[in-house]
């Protein structure tokens, strides 16, 4: 989640865009919703691009426009310790 805020947010400088900004009138969540490209083939599923979309789309506007990374993460964990059920650390131990 953090590579992909610092992508977004511009500190990433990306010649070719991997990711598409929805169109303002269309998000009903936050600014800086993203497009979720569908995709023919199943080995598509597993990139970087596809995997993180869905949770991206699904973080609170207070978490998505932080200032910077560090406000980014600090808002990012504590939205994550209060939804366990998207994040939940310890099932990785």
């Amino acid at each position: 989640m953090v590579d992909l805020f610092k992508y977004v947010t511009g500190i990433y400088d990306a010649s070719r865009p991997i990711f598409e900004l929805a169109p303002n009138s269309n998000t009903r969540a936050h600014s800086k919703k993203l497009i979720k490209k569908r995709s023919r083939l199943g080995v598509r599923s597993n990139f970087f691009s596809e995997r993180v979309v869905s949770g991206w789309n699904s973080l609170p506007e207070s978490v998505v426009s932080a200032p910077n990374v560090n406000a980014f993460k600090n808002r990012l964990d504590a939205h994550w310790a209060t939804h366990p059920a998207i994040y939940n650390p310890e099932c990785y131990n």
